[in-house]
C-alpha cells in the first residue's frame, strides 16, 4: 500500500500545501475533530434507545407488539440509503450532504425527544435514521479524502473505527444512565447540542468536495438497491421477531434478493452506473467488505446474546448490564488505537487474520460461562475485552481494504459500501443470533437459556472462523509501511 497524494485534497482542505504531509496539522486535528465527534454521535444512537424501550412503550402507550418498530423504523432507513446517499455525496458535494444531513439529525432527535405520542416518535426514528445514511457515508468520504492514503489514513481510520465500536458500547450505558437517572428523551434531545456545535464549526473548516463532471444519477440502480435492503433488512427484523419459518420474513428477504439481482444488472449496462461492476470486481472491496461484514454482524449481536445472559441467567439489572460491557468498550479503543501501527508492521490482510483469530478464540472462551456470578462474571469481562481488541483490528483493517486504490471520485461509493456494509451488519446480526439462541430454548429456566445462549455463541464464533477464511482464501497479501 503506497503513501500517495489524493488528486482532490486540495478541495478538501483549505491550506493543504503540495506534497504529502507527514504529520497532523492543527488544521487537520480539528478535521478529523469534528468529523469523528459526527460519527461517534452517530454509533452510539444505534443502540442508546435499547434499554428505554420499555419505559417508552410505557410513557407513551407503544403496544409489545409495536415496540420493536422504534428499532425497525431506524435500522430500516440507515441501512437502505446508505448507498444512494454515498453516491448523492460524491455527484452534489459531501459536505453539503453531511451538513444537511446533520442538521437533519438535529432537529429529528428534538422531535424525538419531544413526541407526545406514538406517531411523531416513529417519524422521528425514520429521519433520524436518513440522516444516519447521509451524514456517514459523507463524513467517511471526507475523512478518507481529507487523509492521503498510506498511514495517515490508516490512523483516521483507526480512531473512526475504535469511537464507532465504543459509541455502540457507550449507547448502552448511556442509555441506562439517562434513563434512569433523568429520562428516556434524553436519549433523543442529547443529540442536539452536538449536531449543533458540529454544524457550528464544520463549514469554516471543510471545504466542499465533488467531481468536476457531474454524471447523471442512476435512477434505475438507486431504485432497485434502495428498495431491495429495504426488504432484506426488513425480512431480518420480521426473523428475528417471528422467527424464520415467518411467510412475511422469507417473502420479503426473497424479495430483497431479487431486487438485488435487478440491480446488478442494471449497473452491467447503465453508463454512469451507481456502483460500476468493475469496482465490485475488486477483490479488496468485494472481500474487505465480507470480513467488515461479519465483524459487525459477530460483535452487536454477541453484546445482544450477553445482554440477554447477564439479566435472565445472572439477573443484572439492565443499567448493571450495561455498565458491564465498559471493558469492551476499552478493548475497543485499544484495538482502534494499535490497528494502524498492526496495519504499519504486518498488512492489512495479516491484521484482517490476527484479528479475526482473536476475536473467535475469545468468544469460544465464552462457552465457559455458567449460572454462577463471580467466575463468569470474570471470564465475561476477560474474554469482551480481548474480543473487542481482535474485531477493532478486524473493523479497521476492513475499512482500509475496502477504500484503498481507489480514486477520489469513486470513494463517496467506497465509503459507502462500507457504511452499508457496517449498518446492515450491525441490523442482520441480532435477528440471526436470537433466531438461534430461542429455538433451542424450552423454558424460562437460567438453564435452559444458558443453553441457547451457547449455542447461539458458538455459531457466532464459527461465522467470526468463516471470516477468517474468506480473507486467507481471496485478499492478495499486500506490503506492510511504515507507520510513523
Amino acid at each position: 500500500m503506497s503513501v500517495t497524494e489524493n488528486a482532490d485534497t486540495s478541495a478538501v482542505l483549505p491550506g493543504w500545501v503540495e506534497g504529502t504531509p507527514r504529520s497532523l496539522t492543527p488544521r487537520l486535528r480539528l478535521v478529523l475533530l469534528v468529523l469523528l465527534a459526527a460519527q461517534f454521535m452517530l454509533a452510539v444512537d444505534f443502540s442508546i434507545l435499547n434499554v428505554a424501550l420499555p419505559t417508552i412503550g410505557e410513557d407513551l402507550g407503544f403496544s409489545l407488539a409495536n415496540l420493536q418498530w422504534i428499532a425497525t423504523a431506524f435500522a430500516l432507513c440507515a441501512a437502505g440509503f446508505t448507498l444512494l446517499f454515498g453516491r448523492i455525496g460524491d455527484l452534489f458535494g459531501r459536505r453539503r450532504l453531511f451538513l444537511g444531513g446533520l442538521a437533519v439529525l438535529g432537529l429529528a432527535s428534538l422531535a424525538g425527544g419531544l413526541a407526545p405520542n406514538p406517531e411523531v416518535l416513529i417519524v422521528a426514528r425514520i429521519f433520524q435514521g436518513l440522516a444516519t445514511a447521509a451524514v456517514t457515508p459523507a463524513g467517511l468520504s471526507l475523512l478518507t479524502t481529507s487523509f492521503p492514503e498510506g498511514p495517515m489514513r490508516d490512523k483516521a481510520l483507526g480512531l473512526n473505527g475504535a469511537l464507532m465500536s465504543a459509541g455502540f458500547t457507550t449507547g448502552a450505558i448511556l442509555g441506562g444512565l439517562l434513563t434512569d437517572l433523568l429520562s428516556w428523551r434524553w436519549s433523543f434531545l442529547i443529540n442536539v447540542p452536538v449536531a449543533l456545535v458540529v454544524l457550528l464549526v464544520a463549514p469554516s473548516v471543510i471545504r466542499e468536495s465533488r467531481p468536476t463532471e457531474r454524471p447523471r444519477l442512476d435512477a434505475p440502480g438507486a431504485l432497485s438497491v434502495t428498495l431491495g435492503l429495504l426488504a432484506v433488512v426488513f425480512g431480518l427484523t420480521q426473523a428475528g421477531e417471528r422467527g424464520w419459518t415467518s411467510a412475511t420474513a422469507r417473502g420479503a428477504i426473497a424479495a430483497g434478493v431479487i431486487l438485488l439481482l435487478v440491480f446488478y444488472a442494471v449497473e452491467r449496462r447503465h453508463p454512469a452506473p451507481l456502483v460500476p461492476v468493475t469496482v465490485l470486481r475488486r477483490h479488496s472491496v468485494v472481500w474487505g467488505n465480507v470480513a467488515g461484514l461479519i465483524a459487525f454482524l459477530t460483535e452487536t449481536s454477541l453484546v445482544f446474546l450477553l445482554t440477554l445472559y447477564l439479566q435472565k441467567v445472572l439477573g443484572f439489572s439492565p443499567l448493571a448490564a450495561g455498565l458491564s460491557f465498559g471493558v469492551l468498550g476499552a478493548g475497543t479503543v485499544v484495538g482502534g488505537s494499535t490497528a494502524p501501527r498492526v496495519i504499519g508492521r504486518i498488512g492489512t490482510r495479516s491484521t484482517l487474520i490476527v484479528g479475526g483469530l482473536l476475536q473467535a478464540v475469545s468468544t469460544f472462551a465464552l462457552l465457559g460461562l455458567g449460572t454462577t456470578t463471580g467466575s463468569s462474571l470474570s471470564l465475561l469481562l476477560i474474554t469482551t475485552f480481548t474480543g473487542g481488541i481482535g474485531n477493532m483490528l478486524v473493523i479497521v483493517g476492513f475499512m482500509v481494504t475496502a477504500t484503498s486504490g481507489l480514486p477520489d471520485h469513486e470513494q463517496g461509493l467506497a465509503t459507502g459500501l462500507a457504511t452499508m456494509t457496517q449498518q446492515i451488519g450491525i441490523t442482520m446480526g441480532t435477528p440471526i443470533m436470537s433466531a438461534v439462541a430461542t429455538a433451542q430454548i424450552s423454558e424460562a429456566a437460567a438453564s435452559a437459556v444458558l443453553h441457547g445462549i451457547t449455542v447461539a455463541i458458538t455459531v457466532n464464533a464459527v461465522i467470526v472462523l468463516m471470516g477468517v477464511a474468506a480473507v486467507l482464501l481471496f485478499i492478495r497479501k499486500q506490503a506492510a509501511v511504515q507507520a510513523g
